[in-house]
């Protein structure tokens, strides 16, 4: 039974705005919602792939890859469908624009919670594999071979990098409007994209020239791991409903978010794939340490390097639009703001492994956020309407979710801690 229950079905206008959609948002074409999917979900979580396909074997990643992305597609159209169905004139309630309305919708302050929290946790989570990216990379492209001890005041390279980024961000995610962030956003991803096809070229030169010993399938005993790196690859699902909602043939939407899904999974599998074959048991967390030295590899590294650093205020900006909502009124909090920052670079600085940490934030937070409330929601409104065709299926995702969340996540905290035993 959906939480809302007045007359008018209208949400609250100020407590509980929506974190994720601006007003009024002009409507998008199909191309447009497409490129948008591509943002939504396209993001750190792919350079990661390679390292995940040389723990579980290359078929099995990509199996699982594309399992997960098929999963990932059918829970956003939960998402919509729910949206739609309590929208509709049997129902009356409107004003659902985010994830976090339809929680509320359905299940009050609880179900608002619930979404806020995991939005929070999985965007910081983001925000703390840029940094470790950034660092490492860093670290990487100034290493001086023969060194071997830290180069300045007993800190590591990576941890000097880290620290070098913080104030600057600091200045970055004091901007109260990401409009002045757009054209520098714009540029970053373009160096993104371009930056990643390198890889992807040289990865096929690499792999003619060495053409490494692979492993098709390790076992059972990854198969946690491989899903956790896989949906931390595909999170995107709390962009799903502002996606619809600017969206001007909604009709057409489930369609082409299907076809959205569908090349971002041959890519992703490609990239895994590549970054694997190309250098087999050497491929390391973030492939882009793999790359020899050059002029070419230092820029590719960069680029990546950029576009991590200007998107991280962009994926923060959810997180400091629930915070403040709930916190401050919803005014601006630069000191909060600040803190936050704090939090994140300290937990980067914890954190040994990329690739590890990518499957802890996919098999806790992105597992409950992408599949075990989406299909609980959709259970709760659709229920008495379709009976068990609804009921079996959706209570089957819940309890996969639940079951990878609570063992994934056991499962990359071991091996987070161990080497650090």
């Amino acid at each position: 039974m959906v939480y809302a229950s007045s007359s008018s079905y209208s949400l609250p206008q100020e407590e509980e705005d929506t974190p994720l959609l601006t007003n009024s948002p002009p409507l998008s074409s199909k191309f447009k919602t497409l490129a948008n999917i591509f943002i939504a979900i396209v993001g750190a979580g792919v350079l990661g792939l390679p390292y995940s396909f040389k723990r579980t074997g290359w078929v099995m990643g990509l199996f699982m890859l594309f399992a997960i992305a098929f999963l990932t597609y059918h829970c956003m159209m939960l998402l919509v469908h729910t949206r739609r169905k309590l929208e509709s004139p049997s129902m009356g309630f409107s004003k659902i624009k985010s994830f976090g309305d339809l929680g509320f919708t359905i299940s009050g302050p609880i179900g608002r919670l619930a979404v806020d929290s995991m939005i929070v946790l999985s965007q910081s989570a983001f925000c703390v594999s840029y940094l470790i990216f950034i660092s490492t990379t860093l670290a990487f492209l100034t290493a001086n071979k023969n060194e071997t001890a830290p180069f300045f005041l007993g800190l590591s390279p990576k941890v000097l990098f880290l620290w070098g980024c913080f104030p600057f961000q600091l200045g970055l995610n004091s901007i109260p409007t990401l409009t002045h962030l757009a054209p520098l956003s714009i540029f970053a991803d373009g160096v993104d994209i371009a930056a990643k096809g390198v890889v992807m070229v040289e990865d096929v030169f690499v792999f003619f020239k060495n053409k490494p010993d692979l492993e098709v399938f390790r076992g059972v005993s990854v198969f946690l791991y491989g899903v956790g790196v896989a949906v931390y690859a595909f999170e995107g699902i709390g962009m799903v409903l502002p996606l619809e909602s600017e969206t001007k043939d909604k009709e057409k939407f489930g369609s082409v978010l299907g076809i959205g899904m569908g090349v971002i999974s041959v890519l992703f599998g490609a990239f895994g794939a590549l970054g694997y074959f190309a250098y087999g048991e050497d491929t390391k967390d973030i492939i882009t340490t793999n790359l020899g030295p050059g002029v070419i590899s230092a820029f590719v590294q960069l680029g990546l390097c950029i576009n991590l650093f200007f998107t991280f205020p962009l994926m923060m900006n959810p997180v400091y639009e629930v915070v403040e909502r709930r916190f401050c009124g919803s005014r601006y909090c630069l000191w909060l703001r600040w803190l936050l920052v704090l939090l994140v670079s300290l937990v980067a600085l914890l954190v040994p492994n990329f690739a590890d940490f990518l499957s802890l934030v996919g098999s806790s937070v992105c597992v409950i956020l992408g599949f075990v409330l989406p299909a609980m929601f959709h259970c709760i409104v659709f229920k008495d309407e379709l009976g068990w065709k609804c009921i079996v299926p959706d209570v089957v995702i819940v309890v996969f979710g639940i079951v990878i969340a609570v063992t994934g996540t056991w499962s990359s905290l071991v091996e987070i801690i161990s080497p650090m035993a």
